[in-house]
C-alpha cells in the first residue's frame, strides 16, 4: 500500500491550550499523511526535510519514498480503458 502526500506544510499543528487533552498532554495534529497515528503526529514529517517543492512524493508502506512522475485518477484509467475497447471494436 502507498499513500499519495500533497502538503504545504514541512510540521504539525500544535494545538493550543483549549485542544489539549489534560489526561494526554499536548498534541499536535499531523499535516504530512504519513503519521501512522494520524490524525496524531507521530515525528513521521521528518522524513520529509530534504524534499524539493517542486517534485511530488510518493511513500510507501514500508518508508520508502519515490518521485511521482504522473498521477492518474482511477476515474481517468477507467474511462481510457473503456475508449481503449470503443477503438479496438471499431477496428476489429
Amino acid at each position: 500500500m502507498s499513500r499519495l502526500v500533497e502538503r504545504d506544510a514541512h510540521g504539525p499543528v500544535k494545538l493550543d491550550a483549549d485542544d489539549v487533552d489534560p489526561e494526554k498532554g499536548d498534541i499536535a495534529v499531523c499535516r504530512c499523511g504519513l503519521s501512522d497515528e494520524h490524525p496524531f503526529c507521530d515525528g513521521s514529517h521528518r522524513a520529509t526535510a530534504d524534499e524539493s517543492p517542486d517534485e511530488t512524493y510518493c511513500y510507501d508502506a514500508d518508508g520508502e519514498r519515490r518521485v511521482v512522475v504522473d498521477v492518474v485518477c482511477e476515474a481517468d484509467a477507467d474511462a481510457e480503458e473503456r475508449d481503449g475497447d470503443e477503438d479496438a471494436n471499431e477496428t476489429g
